[in-house]
């Protein structure tokens, strides 16, 4: 059984984010943002985050841009505000870059990973739309768990 968690940072705390992943045993963290470098993310910034999770708390760290939308689909979906029209382009992209298999090759064999994008509700966030699509597409029996402040156990 492999676990995809999903997670965004924003309205978290560096405590609380640390110990979602953490109380969740995640092996490995894979920023499906577009851009992760942006000074608004705060503790969540590439370099930052990698230092964080790869030194301190023993989780690999990885960026893949692949499973982001392009800016072309995101300006869109800012313009329009039309997020059925964001999923069907997005679903379009998932296919193009068959994104079930950039998943399983960033996910490597390692069974609980953690999605990390910067929403934080999964609801209106592509990260939930690859979640989805990876566990459809892969013929690993998969469980999606969506991450959010609720979930902190201490």
């Amino acid at each position: 059984m492999q676990t995809i968690y999903t997670m965004g940072y924003t309205q978290k705390s560096m405590e609380e984010f640390v110990k979602l992943l953490t109380e969740n045993k995640i092996e490995k963290l894979i920023d499906i943002r577009l851009r992760n470098t942006s000074q608004l993310a705060g503790f969540a910034k590439d370099e930052d985050l990698r230092f964080l999770l790869e030194h301190f708390l023993r989780i690999r760290y990885e960026h893949v841009p692949l499973l982001s939308p392009t800016e072309v689909i995101f300006t869109s979906y800012k313009k329009t505000d039309d997020w059925d029209e964001f999923h069907r382009s997005f679903n379009r992209l998932m296919v193009e870059r068959r994104m079930d298999r950039v998943l399983e090759e960033a996910a490597g064999n390692m069974s609980r990973v953690c999605l990390l994008c910067s929403e934080d509700s999964p609801n209106k966030c592509h990260r939930r739309f690859v979640a989805e699509y990876y566990k459809k597409n892969t013929s690993r029996d998969v469980e999606i768990v969506h991450l959010t402040k609720k979930d902190i156990k201490s």
